[in-house]
């Protein structure tokens, strides 16, 4: 006898044997208890979760002469001759969606029943047929003679016109469990004799993403080598990550190792690995963290909003990689914006607690900060008094000759003479212009300078003249350090676009009093004049093109798009 695949041999035969879907079937189980059934219905929802298996019992059920608490007997005549029985019509609409094979349906549906109660029309990717197929099925879905009931399945539901759906009962099949799913795997591999391990099991369900048709091909392919399957030998197969590497670099993320992230990263990538469920680990290993912190087992100096706002993008990148041409330049994007820019000669190591990272065999060290002044930082309490980067200005007993002489080659700018200056010719054109190249100076600086992309990741445009432009990122400790590094933002932006262009990270505050004063200068025609800022000229006197003061709420919108006026 000729070998069967596992998800044909263990297909479901009564609704008892189908996988997390209880609402739907004890629903289906319920009708048929009653007698209370439809003449249509949709079975709707993602690959591999039952719907065509279960469309089958049904219409077993449906024919059984003497069913049990709604599911069919397996043991009766029509039990037993349903898969040969022509009164069971399968139709692949992927193959059969023109309107031609939907007219055959129509003409053959008034024929009785050769031999069941019912003449049952299971249609399996319904919405591939076509928008004259649809029309054709209009009537006879709606008005079927009383021994026919058509069972429609789909993946894409929002691809049904309105008018089908309308005529059907709806089920919708959700993706099915990780347990759900390593509970069958177990018992489907002890009944086939395969060894494999429980952390294999759950790397096959999470791979899987819900559907147990997958998990199942996938322990198939496996076990075919006749070995004992670990959850290694899944990873290194199926394009995942293994949970200790997972831990690892969510390890050097909070600790603040650059360099680790992205080495972890290029090597993940280059081993093919499939980046949804990369992501997908990422976000329950940070889980783990995040709960781990608020149950007061806080080894590292690493906030849970930092953890919250990470699983946050990391499940946004998730809807967005698909349209991407290379994702793990997002995904290495996003995590370097959490990386933690430490002064190592300021910490020291205690050992790491493992309740993080339970099962963790590496020798890892985690980073404690001592209670000195980090003078690579601007202080949030310096930054408020000053809405200013002068980091040569920044004075603390505890900062040695050392500190002082290596803050002092910081470049200092003054952010509301950058403020002034851009206004000075801002538009909206402008500022579209240097948005939409942004991104691909992220790319660029991938190339030459990883820490200027983890200062810059979550920063955006709110400015632009061409030759002054505004960004701001989400923190306000962050647009300080960009302002520390104005010098070499500048000149990689000269070398990426060939132009000479001033920037200045302004914070949160500091804009909206800006541009509260920029709406109150136009209204009392007063002309934003070049402040001198090393070699800057003070061109433009005249005020022969102010806006009139009709057009000052226009030109407020244009500049400032993102800001609302008030």
């Amino acid at each position: 006898m000729s070998y069967m695949v596992l998800y044909r041999k263990y297909r479901p035969m009564d609704f008892d044997n189908v996988v997390g879907q209880e609402y739907t079937i004890q629903m289906l189980k319920n009708a048929i208890i009653n007698g209370k059934t439809s003449h249509a219905y949709i079975f709707t929802g993602p690959r591999g979760t039952g719907k065509t298996s279960t469309a089958k019992i049904f219409a077993k059920a449906l024919n059984c002469e003497n069913n049990h608490d709604g599911s069919p007997c397996n043991e009766c005549d029509s039990c037993k001759s349903f898969n040969e029985s022509p009164d069971i019509i399968e139709l692949d609409a992927a193959s059969n969606n023109s309107v031609e094979d939907i007219r055959e349906i129509i003409n053959n549906v008034k024929l009785v029943p050769t031999s069941l109660k019912y003449k049952i029309y299971i249609i399996d990717e319904v919405h591939m047929l076509s928008s004259g197929a649809f029309n054709a099925l209009l009537l006879t879905l709606e008005e079927p003679p009383s021994h026919v009931v058509f069972i429609l399945a789909t993946t894409e539901i929002q691809k049904v016109p309105i008018t089908i759906l309308s005529r059907c009962q709806r089920f919708d099949f959700k993706p099915i469990t990780s347990k759900a799913i390593v509970d069958r795997l177990k018992y489907i591999s002890k009944e086939e004799k395969i060894n494999i391990t429980d952390d294999a099991l759950s790397e096959i369900a999470l791979i899987s993403a819900g559907g147990m048709r997958d998990a199942l091909g996938i322990l198939d392919q496996l076990s075919s080598g006749n070995k004992k399957i670990t959850a290694d030998i899944v990873t290194s197969n199926f394009g995942s990550v293994s949970t200790s590497r997972i831990e690892e670099i969510v390890r050097n993320v909070v600790l603040g190792n650059t360099e680790n992230v992205v080495a972890a990263l290029e090597e993940i990538q280059n081993q093919g690995t499939n980046y949804n469920v990369f992501i997908e680990k990422l976000i329950l290993e940070l889980r783990k963290l995040a709960i781990s912190i608020k149950l007061g087992n806080n080894d590292y100096d690493y906030d849970y909003s930092d953890i919250y706002n990470m699983i946050v993008d990391l499940n946004d990148l998730l809807g967005k990689l698909n349209i991407n041409v290379n994702p793990y330049v997002l995904i290495e994007i996003t995590l370097l914006k959490y990386v933690k820019k430490e002064d190592l000669s300021t910490v020291k190591e205690v050992e790491i607690n493992k309740n993080y990272f339970p099962g963790n065999n590496l020798d890892s060290k985690v980073v404690e900060k001592k209670s000195t002044l980090n003078t690579d930082l601007v202080t949030d309490e310096v930054a408020g008094n000053t809405n200013k980067a002068e980091v040569s200005s920044v004075s603390d007993e505890s900062v040695d000759s050392e500190s002082e002489k290596k803050n002092s080659n910081k470049v200092s700018i003054d952010v509301e003479v950058r403020i002034n200056n851009c206004f000075v010719d801002a538009t909206k054109d402008e500022k579209n212009k240097l948005s939409s190249r942004w991104f691909d100076f992220m790319n660029y600086l991938m190339d030459v300078d990883r820490n200027m992309v983890s200062l810059l990741a979550d920063s955006s445009v709110l400015a632009s003249s061409g030759k002054y432009s505004l960004i701001q990122s989400k923190n306000d400790s962050t647009n300080d350090l960009i302002n520390m590094e104005i010098d070499k933002l500048e000149k990689y932006f000269s070398d990426f676009s060939g132009a000479n262009n001033r920037f200045a990270a302004v914070n949160k505050d500091l804009w909206k009093k800006e541009v509260e004063k920029y709406r109150i200068n136009l209204k009392n025609k007063i002309k934003y004049n070049y402040i001198e800022e090393k070699v800057l000229s003070t061109d433009f006197e005249s005020t022969e093109d102010l806006p009139d003061v009709d057009d000052i709420e226009k030109v407020a919108s244009e500049i400032f798009d993102s800001y609302e006026v008030i």
